[in-house]
């Protein structure tokens, strides 16, 4: 379906996109410096979650609804926003996770990186600016090849985001001990959350 040349073109765009910092390997920085290693992997899956999601979109050609529709790309980036928000208010508000404390479902983790993401109208444009240069009509199912590059991006990205977090998780719990340490903690993870939302807040439809 998809021939060697095109993938091993991709792979090496991908991988430097993957490298690229961004809000998800922010975001899940974040979580790692709060909660932790596991929570920062979960929210990484869920970000690799989320952006097959809007693969899939982009695949059965919704995307373009998106992006010919300013009052839904508003609609989509205002509740990323507000979550975002919601997100470092709660950081700031609780500090970081204690050492000892009772883990957090990873789950909501997990939930947290996949809204995140599907809350960001420019990862859709971004799939249909970025994909579509690889794909071939003539090789098969359209969708099929969406959904093999995502996974390839989606992987990718669950690895480096991943390692980030597991650092950031890392770090975190060597200062956590200290209750000023902890605060602190929460105050940067929840300035690095209202980073992410003022950027959305403020980006330009593509």
């Amino acid at each position: 379906m998809i021939d060697t040349v095109t993938l091993l073109a991709f792979i090496p765009a991908a991988l430097a996109l993957n490298f690229t910092p961004g809000a998800d390997m922010m975001f899940c920085f974040g979580q790692g410096l709060r909660a932790g290693p596991r929570p920062a992997i979960a929210a990484s899956a869920g970000v690799s979650a989320g952006g097959m999601v809007h693969v899939l979109i982009a695949g059965l050609g919704l995307g373009a609804a998106v992006a010919t529709l300013p009052w839904l790309f508003d609609v989509i980036r205002w509740a990323g926003v507000g979550y975002l928000l919601f997100l470092a208010w709660g950081a700031i508000k609780n500090g970081a996770v204690a050492a000892d404390a009772p883990n957090r479902p990873t789950r909501y983790a997990f939930r947290d990186g996949m809204l995140v993401n599907l809350t960001n109208p420019k990862v859709i444009l971004f799939v249909l600016a970025f994909i579509p240069q690889f794909i071939d009509p003539g090789k098969g199912s359209v969708l099929a090849q969406f959904l093999i590059y995502g996974a390839i991006l989606g992987v990718g990205g669950f690895v480096v985001n991943g390692l980030v977090g597991i650092f950031a998780g890392g770090a975190g719990r060597m200062l956590i001990g200290n209750p000023r340490a902890s605060r602190i903690l929460g105050w940067v993870s929840g300035g690095i959350f209202t980073a992410l939302a003022l950027r959305l807040a403020i980006m330009e439809r593509a």
